[in-house]
Parts: C-alpha cells; structure tokens; sequence
C-alpha cells in the first residue's frame, strides 16, 4: 500500500491496492456551469503534475459536460440527491472507487457530505476549502479568501497550489469538445439541417425567475433575428419548455423559433450550440457550455453578479443594467417589478448579438 506500511493496523477496508500511476478523483460539483468553471483546475493539476490521471464523481446531469472535457479520463456517477446522506451506500460506492487506488482527491463542494466518500475509500490526500465542519474529513485545507479570490473558477483553481501560495494568473480558459463529427451526428440524431445563420436562444435558469430575461423579450429578439436570416433554436430541460412554448407563441415573425428544450440530451445540446453563430443566454449552466464551445454569446445577467461567475471566454459580452438594486441574488424580485431584466430592452441584445457574430465572422475569414 503506497505510502503505509502493511502492519500499521488500519482496517482491512480502508487499504488500498498501489497504483501504477499517481492518480486522483475529482468530487465534481453539482451543478453544469459549475463544472466548467472547474476546468481551470483540472488543467492546472496537469500542469503541475504531467502524468496525473484525473477521475471525476459527478452527479449524472454533470457527466456528460466532464466528458467533453479531455483532462478526465473516467466518470464515476454520484447517484445521491441534494441532502440525502446514505450512510450504507455512499460506503458501498467508496469501496469500488478504493479499488482504482486513488493517491489524492480533490473535494469541489463545500458541504460535509461530499468529503465522505474520498474518506470511506480510504484515499490519504484530500484537499478541499474547510467547508462546513469537515475539519477530519480534508485533510489539505485551503481557508477561502473572497476579496483574494473573487471569481468561483479563481477558488476551485486555487486548490491546485500548495496552502496559502498566491493563485497564478491568468486562468486557463475552460474548453468544451464539440467537433464537426459529433456536431454532425447531432444534427442527424434530431433530423435537423444546419440553417445559413443560426441563432440559440437559452432562455432558463435554474436558479429561478430573476435570473431569466422575459419570454417577450426573447420573442421579440427572435423576430428582429429572423430579419436578419437567422433560425433560432431555442434550448433547455424540460423545464425551460413551459417559457420556450410561450417565446414561440410570441414571436410573429415568419421563421418562428424552434423549441428544442426538454427535446435533447446535454451532449445534442452542446453540439447544437457549437454550430450556432450566436448564442444569447440568462446567467446558466448553458451559458457556460456556449462559453466553453467558444461561441458568440451575448450573457444577460439581472439578480446575479458577472463579477462571480461570468462565462471566461473572450467572445462573451455581458449585458446588465447595473441598477441600484442589483445583484440582489434572489430567486424573485423582492420589489416585484424585475427592473433589472425588463428594462433590457431586445433592440439592445440584438445589437450585440449582430456584432458579437460580425466579429466572429471577420476572425474566421482572418483566421
């Protein structure tokens, strides 16, 4: 066993076969946009440490994203539900996970929950932020400084540096794979052709109503898009179909909106996004995806702050209003009238979005 001598009295269940490479689990966050901004890590833990092997526990709804990314090489699924404990069977899945023989884990989410698996699978290194009274549970603690790490990638990247060393700058950018085969498989898993412009629209936020831009808006947008030759696409769960069925039955112009939400798996939904000539979102896991794919995107943000997770790409332009009022980083508006998204008015998107793919299209022909 790497590291301990055999004798040292520990129970049977928590030794470890040796492995033939150094090698370490990422317990992934629980949510898409979150896992992007993670990517930064990963790629510094490879900088750091060439050979490093890369695993990932995620939640199923978080896989498909960590498998675009070619820093991990294996995904386990984290199967439990936001609070469930499951003593019994987190213990079971530790015990698979002991077998791989992991040196190192690295503990993305800060609550004690998520540290008990990397300890169940007796891995010796576990580095995380102290977290919620998990002091036994990591044992490489890193103490969060917001004003020194104002950014979520920014604090996930940290834990790649040794304990109080200064975070290097710049990030790495995250990086989706989305290429022309898996883009064109896309395409024919869902009977579409690739329109001469397309536009995607994002229009959920799982996070709740004051982070999404009104349906009327969107509708008006896609009917000052189609002007311009564009084909929206309108993307989401299932549960963005409600708010997509209303921006379709909005929009007046003749090439209506197609709502695809609730209608893809996330990896139809990634290559869908990597064939768009702009994207507009509200502040979502989506919006990081279209970051990460490298896409025109034109970012709206209302209750929330650009400054803690914006999307890190240079071909995003943020858009807020910057009220007085805002970010309150509500679910609802607490003064009910979502000043900060209805006074964003679609003639201003759609300037940016015109531009945003002006840009893109000039770099490509320099390109």
């Amino acid at each position: 066993m790497k590291g301990r001598p055999q004798n040292s009295g520990e129970p049977v269940s928590a030794r470890r076969k040796a492995p033939s490479a150094e090698q370490a689990l990422i317990v992934a966050p629980n949510w898409i946009g979150d896992a992007i901004m993670a990517q930064p890590l990963f790629m510094r833990l490879l900088e750091h440490h060439p050979g490093l092997r890369l695993d990932a526990l995620a939640p199923p709804w978080v896989a498909p994203v960590l498998e675009r990314m070619p820093q991990i090489r294996e995904i386990a699924i984290n199967p439990f539900a936001h609070g469930e404990l499951s003593l019994k069977a987190r213990f079971r899945l530790a015990r698979t996970l002991a077998a791989k023989g992991y040196d190192q884990a690295y503990v993305l989410p800060n609550s004690l929950k998520s540290a008990l698996i990397p300890l169940f699978a007796g891995i010796p290194r576990r580095v995380g932020f102290t977290g919620e009274s998990r002091y036994r549970l990591i044992n490489v603690r890193h103490t969060l400084d917001p004003a020194a790490l104002p950014q979520m990638a920014e604090r996930f990247a940290q834990l790649a540096e040794e304990v109080g060393a200064p975070l290097p700058r710049p990030l790495p950018l995250p990086r989706l794979v989305s290429t022309h085969e898996q883009q064109a498989k896309a395409l024919d898993e869902l009977r579409l052709a690739k329109p001469a412009r397309v536009a995607v629209f994002c229009p959920g936020a799982e996070y709740g109503p004051a982070k999404r831009w009104p349906a009327r808006h969107f509708a008006a947008l896609a009917d000052a898009l189609a002007t311009h030759g564009y084909v929206v696409w309108l993307l989401g769960s299932g549960k963005d179909k409600p708010v997509g069925d209303e921006i379709v039955r909005l929009a007046t112009g003749g090439a209506r909106p197609v709502n695809f939400c609730g209608a893809t798996r996330l990896t139809q939904a990634i290559d869908l996004i990597g064939l768009a000539d702009v994207v507009v979102c509200n502040d979502s896991g989506l919006m990081h995806v279209a970051a990460a794919v490298g896409r025109p995107l034109v970012a709206l943000y209302g209750s929330s702050s650009p400054g803690f997770t914006p999307p890190l790409s240079p071909t995003a332009q943020i858009l807020s209003l910057n009220l007085d009022c805002s970010p309150c980083f509500k679910r609802e508006c607490p003064l009910g009238h979502l000043d900060c998204l209805n006074k964003l008015e679609p003639q201003r998107v759609l300037a940016a979005c015109l531009a945003a793919a002006s840009r893109a299209a000039v770099m490509g022909e320099s390109a």
